[in-house]
């Protein structure tokens, strides 16, 4: 029997989702916490992989078990074995075509930087940190020119290990709540540090150091050395993936 999860994790204390060989990882905790439900190993497939220190909100993945158990079952008896940082949010049982990578149609990610004087106490390890005043307004029409589907080498980085620079970045957004400026993207898929250093420039142009043309410019160079430094970790969450609605999948991950 194949099934779906949703889980929600605070990435700060982990060396990202990806299991290692060595270190603390959210697929290991996953798959520990699910194998002593099921009675047996479990291994556990991804909609997005995440990096060191940074979360997701709904984090899909599939696996696939014989054990009898409701998908109540699966939710609660996993969580009681989970660290108190991740937690399975949903459980649906799934046809054996189901696949949290390859069905996945989008995924979804939001940074979120304090723009003030002074550094965050509060959230912090959820929070990126700008000291100098950032143009909202100058970033999201920069962004506007890198939508669609593109060469994203400029903001790849060198150590990614994708087939090839070509994703389809479907929706971008710069907001300012507050002392909160909001980066939201949407694309068929990222590549390795895109949306971090995607950030790192945008900041730069919020900064006003550089023009709105600048990220056009930087899509045609396709030279990772001329963009900005890559965004820290903090401030970045995984929001999820999003899938066809053949799927029956919560409302949050359906496009």
């Amino acid at each position: 029997m194949r099934y779906a999860l949703g889980i929600e994790y605070d990435g700060s204390d982990y060396l990202g989702w990806q299991r290692l060989s060595e270190g603390s990882t959210v697929q290991a905790a996953v798959e520990q916490a699910l194998s002593f439900v099921a009675h047996h190993p479990v291994q556990v497939v991804c909609s997005g992989r995440t990096d060191a220190g940074v979360h997701a909100r709904c984090q899909v993945i599939h696996f696939d078990s014989e054990a009898v158990r409701t998908d109540r079952a699966w939710v609660l008896g996993t969580n009681t074995q989970l660290p108190r940082d991740v937690r399975v949010l949903w459980c649906k049982t799934m046809p054996d075509d189901f696949h949290a990578r390859y069905s996945a149609r989008a995924r979804r990610y939001r940074y979120t930087i304090l723009n003030r004087n002074i550094p965050p106490a509060m959230q912090r390890h959820f929070l990126s940190w700008e000291r100098l005043p950032l143009d909202a307004d100058a970033m999201h029409e920069a962004a506007q020119a890198i939508r669609g589907e593109q060469d994203f080498t400029t903001f790849r980085t060198v150590k990614c290990q994708a087939k090839h620079p070509n994703r389809d970045l479907h929706d971008i957004s710069v907001q300012r709540h507050g002392e909160e400026v909001i980066v939201e993207v949407q694309a068929n898929a990222f590549l390795h540090h895109m949306v971090r250093n995607i950030v790192g420039s945008l900041i730069v142009i919020g900064r006003g150091e550089k023009p709105v043309g600048w990220m056009a410019e930087l899509l045609a160079l396709k030279d990772r050395t001329k963009a900005a430094p890559t965004a820290p970790a903090e401030g970045l969450v995984f929001l999820g993936a999003k899938y066809p609605s053949e799927w029956q999948l919560p409302a949050q991950v359906t496009l």
